[in-house]
């Protein structure tokens, strides 16, 4: 297997129902991995991109959390009908999706 040029983390984190942070695993964090996995299998990724689950990875009321590095670039509200796009875009165009990107703002 040839390494990978980019990795792909989705945080499937869970807390309990009604935690004040919320977390990434209410909100589908678990589909749009599972989506990712199948996305790199139908499009023939390996090699272009390595799939890892996280745990917190911090702006959790804005999840589900993706994050690509090398670039580092950070996706929010990320869902499953998002993937296609990213693995077009990102993966194999080199593009970020501007619009699931996280604001610059929000890091204060």
């Amino acid at each position: 297997m040839p390494k990978p040029a980019r990795h792909i983390l989705v945080c499937t984190n869970s807390r309990p129902a009604g935690h004040p942070r919320g977390s990434c695993g209410e909100t589908q964090a678990n589909e749009v991995y599972e989506k990712f996995g199948m996305g790199i299998e139908a499009k023939q990724l390996f090699g272009q991109a390595i799939l890892t689950t996280t745990g917190c990875m911090g702006p959790c009321s804005t999840g589900p959390i993706v994050v690509i590095y090398p670039e580092g670039v950070w996706y929010c509200k990320v869902k499953p009908e998002d993937v296609d796009e990213i693995l077009d875009s990102h993966i194999v165009g080199g593009k970020k999706v501007d619009r699931l990107e996280i604001p610059d703002e929000m890091w204060g």
